[in-house]
């Protein structure tokens, strides 16, 4: 089980997490859902490692967290320059040697002889999330998994979201696009100005659908209602 307790990070005296609490619980997909700049990847960011935390603890059964136990998919993954797709999976492979690249390649059809920095944006997040799978690690970050890629890859992530959550992953997703999360998620958290303010069931998904909903359209009914008089 991934804990985080009152975490708090910044930049700078610019504090972004106020105190957030999140648990993520084994063989479940937990989806952070928030606008742009609610702070989702500095959360990701922190329980990576990548920022330093100003306060609060994360654990992970119990015990403290490393960066060998998450395969984090960035927003904007980083590869190595003249490198081929085959030799990135190879790469993240190492620690795993019943990967078999060419069996996970039939999924997406990537051209795997071909320099990485030729691919497209989708090519690449596709890419990256096989890597993810590679690497083998109990938890799994997905930061806006879905941006950039086609209709039918996104429902080709969400069955191997599902079998991987089988095998008892824990699975972390963010998104802004509401749907993107309750086509695949056991449980929801609206992260607002730092912290997060209420936890979603799936039974509770429509009712979150329609919460949201309602609070886009108060903070910009009366402008609406000017502009179209």
């Amino acid at each position: 089980m991934l804990k985080v307790n009152n975490l708090k990070v910044a930049y700078n005296e610019n504090l972004v997490l106020k105190g957030l609490n999140l648990t993520a619980k084994a063989g479940e997909i937990h989806g952070i859902l928030g606008m742009n700049g609610s702070g989702k990847s500095t959360l990701f960011n922190a329980l990576y490692r990548f920022l330093p935390t100003a306060g609060g603890e994360i654990s992970f059964n119990d015990g403290s967290i490393h960066q060998k136990d998450i395969a984090y998919l960035e927003t904007h993954h980083f590869f190595y320059s003249y490198m081929t797709g085959e030799e990135y999976l190879q790469l993240c492979a190492l620690q795993n040697p019943d990967f078999n690249t060419q069996e996970w390649n039939q999924i997406f059809n990537l051209p795997l002889q071909t320099m990485v920095d030729t691919y497209s944006t989708g090519m690449k997040k596709k890419l990256a999330f096989i890597g993810n799978i590679a690497l083998n690690r109990p938890i799994m970050v997905l930061d806006e998994p879905y941006n950039g890629v086609d209709f039918e890859s996104c429902e080709i992530i969400y069955e191997i979201l599902l079998r991987l959550k089988k095998q008892g992953k824990t699975i972390l997703i963010s998104s802004h696009i509401i749907e993107s999360l309750t086509n695949v998620c056991d449980r929801v958290s609206y992260l607002n100005n730092g912290v997060i303010e209420r936890e979603y069931l799936t039974a509770d998904f429509k009712k979150m659908e329609q919460d949201l909903r309602d609070f886009i359209k108060s903070k910009v009914e009366g402008n609406l209602d000017a502009l179209f008089e």
